[in-house]
């Protein structure tokens, strides 16, 4: 049929070449998505680009929509690959944790493939290899404390130096993304790499603003992991060769330095010496033990390198964005701003700061704080899962080596669940007596084997740097009368915009 229909062309070559492609996606698309056993699609896709166009522009209202259309389990096409999206807590709870062999791996993402070392670590990994980076890791940070009130303590030294940086400041305007980043980044750096950074660091600030950009430019869905080839057009039209770039950066001037250096140290320090303390000499000498067992391992250069790529990005980012909604929140609600403070001056008073201690007593505050992670959903699609075999989820086929987006959002903002979900409540997360509830409905760390790996350490920061930061300053807008805007900027996280703000000392 084609060749009957060419012959009556007249184009060159390559035209013939493209029109055959062309034809051939489209028909694999619609032979795709014509599927019964398939879950629906909730708008035909574009031949081609699939839903791509669809979510570009509004990719979380898009698929809440798409949602109401076609129910918890439904397919979109990212170019002609079928992706399943999940929704809602039954279904993303029966997937994840109830079917945690089938649907704990990574799917192969050829824009991964690309960067160095992408499917090595703990984050793009999976299998074998992901099972030992993970409970190696989690050993490692249980040692230095993870969850522990050694640790706390390390974490309020670097409270105490944020604050102080933010005083400097007299009640001014100032936009503090940057300045927040460092301060929690420190806290992951001391146990990766055995030091902090000043907050003037040209170095870490560097890094930072990288790791700031990566994130906002990776997404689940996008033509970059559509069509991966984008990447050898003239230019950067698709940002692909950036993203590129800044991985390698981040590797070769983070990673393999700090790897090199403790190396180095190991070699000609003696067993005790307190130089050589960090994550890095723990992964090595772990490594080493294998290797002189003769112990089958994953372990090796590459794997760390990886490894504390992902605990940096992680224990870096995530924090200091819940940390600027928190505030930002605060600016719109500053009578859940004054309920704060008089807990924490009615418990701790102002003359001492705040301790893990006293976390049991402080429900007001914790509440605020799980309603700043629930609202702001900061990472709203999840990290993208795969299912290893062929199952069916609700009644729908999903093949083998789907990728799946267990779709937070569907949870965190559900109105079945929260009843009035985009409104600042804390209220929700407190029974009738003013003590903490905790509800299974809360997943902003994930659920399943794929929770996060720093969920503790996580909590423990934010209890900290909010406290501390709601007992020593009132959070006032930049312009009175004028309240920044509860926006984000969409990417693998959702950071608000840059707004400014006024930390004013409160009177003893």
């Amino acid at each position: 049929m084609f060749a009957e229909i060419f012959a009556t062309l007249s184009l060159p070559p390559l035209a013939y070449v493209a029109v055959v492609l062309a034809l051939t996606l489209i028909l694999t698309l619609w032979a795709q998505s014509s599927r019964s056993d398939l879950p629906p699609c909730p708008v035909w896709p574009y031949p081609i680009l699939g839903h791509i166009p669809h979510l570009k522009n509004r990719p979380r209202e898009t698929l809440k929509e798409f949602r109401k259309r076609a129910g918890d389990v439904f397919s979109i096409y990212t170019g002609t690959k079928l992706t399943v999206v999940l929704n809602g807590y039954d279904v993303i709870r029966d997937t994840l944790v109830k079917q945690a062999d089938i649907f704990s791996d990574r799917p192969q993402n050829q824009l991964i493939s690309v960067i160095k070392d992408g499917t090595k670590g703990i984050i793009g990994s999976s299998g074998h290899s992901w099972k030992e980076q993970r409970s190696v890791s989690l050993a490692i940070l249980r040692n230095f404390g993870m969850g522990k009130t050694t640790l706390a303590e390390k974490i309020q030294e670097e409270v105490s130096a944020y604050l102080s940086e933010l005083a400097k400041f007299k009640g001014k305007p100032q936009e503090v993304r940057t300045l927040t980043n460092v301060a929690v980044s420190n806290v992951i750096c001391a146990i990766i790499v055995g030091k902090r950074f000043d907050y003037d660091d040209p170095y870490l600030i560097r890094l930072l603003h990288i790791l700031n950009e990566q994130i906002r430019l990776v997404k689940s869905v996008s033509l970059r992991n559509a069509f991966p080839w984008l990447r050898y057009l003239p230019g950067d039209l698709f940002d692909i060769k950036k993203i590129v770039k800044n991985n390698d950066e981040l590797m070769d001037h983070f990673c393999y330095p700090f790897i090199n250096q403790f190396s180095k140290k190991l070699d000609n320090a003696e067993e005790d010496d307190e130089s050589t303390i960090s994550f890095i000499t723990s992964y090595l000498k772990e490594l080493k033990h294998k290797t002189a067992n003769g112990e089958s391992t994953t372990m090796e250069i590459a794997q760390l390198a990886r490894v504390i790529q992902n605990l940096f990005i992680a224990g870096s980012e995530t924090t200091s964005t819940t940390i600027l909604w928190f505030v930002l929140y605060m600016l719109h609600n500053p009578e859940t701003q004054k309920k704060i403070f008089k807990e924490i001056n009615d418990v701790v008073g102002t003359e001492r700061v705040v301790s893990l201690q006293d976390k049991s007593q402080l429900s007001y505050l914790n509440a605020a704080i799980r309603e700043t992670q629930r609202l702001a959903s900061i990472v709203p699609f999840n990290l993208l899962h795969t299912n290893t075999v062929e199952v069916k989820i609700r009644g729908y086929t999903i093949p083998a080596g789907t990728p799946i987006i267990p779709n937070l959002d569907s949870i965190l903002h559900d109105e079945k669940i929260w009843g009035d979900p985009m409104n600042f409540r804390p209220e929700r997360f407190l029974d009738s007596t003013g003590k903490l509830v905790n509800r299974e409905e809360f997943v902003p760390f994930s659920l399943g084997r794929r929770v996060c790996l720093g969920e503790s350490l996580a909590k423990m920061e934010l209890f900290l740097f909010l406290s501390a930061l709601v007992q020593r300053f009132e959070f006032l807008p930049a312009t009175p009368k004028s309240l920044p805007p509860l926006s984000y900027a969409f990417g693998i996280t959702c950071p608000p915009e840059a707004y400014e703000v006024r930390f004013v000392k409160r009177r003893k």
